[in-house]
């Protein structure tokens, strides 16, 4: 009996250290095109919380300057420097906005070079 314990156990920690993939986030494959010298520059003026994003929501906070870095076919990708911005579910993606206008519509994975919407599109509260 304590040899069977013994290996059920070895059994179950082998098991719970393997990663399963049971949630992702799903993206569509884009092409990036940097943006040299960009003067758009966007600074929220209160916080937004994103609860449409995968997985887990997020909160982009008040007063982080978001500049763009480049263009996707979707629209203008900006990065901030102030926050990291990630998309979590059984993996974990940093994530720029993708704004069009003054709408945020979606989010682009640069390590992925992926494209994923935000639905519906939100209007972020930006400093004039």
């Amino acid at each position: 009996m304590g040899r069977m314990t013994l290996v059920v156990g070895i059994v179950g920690l082998f098991l719970s250290g393997c990663a399963f993939d049971l949630a992702h986030v799903t993206y569509t494959t884009t092409t990036f095109q940097a943006t040299q010298n960009s003067a758009r520059r966007i600074v929220l003026s209160d916080d937004v919380r994103l609860t449409d994003t995968p997985c887990y929501s997020r909160t982009l906070r008040k007063t982080t300057r978001w500049d763009q870095v480049g263009t996707i076919s979707e629209g203008d990708v900006l990065r901030s420097k102030d926050q990291v911005l990630t998309l979590e579910c059984s993996n974990i993606h940093e994530a720029y906005l993708v704004m069009s206008g003054k709408k945020l519509i979606g989010f682009f994975l640069p390590f992925e070079k992926g494209f994923v919407p935000h639905s519906p599109p939100i209007e972020l509260p930006v400093k004039q």
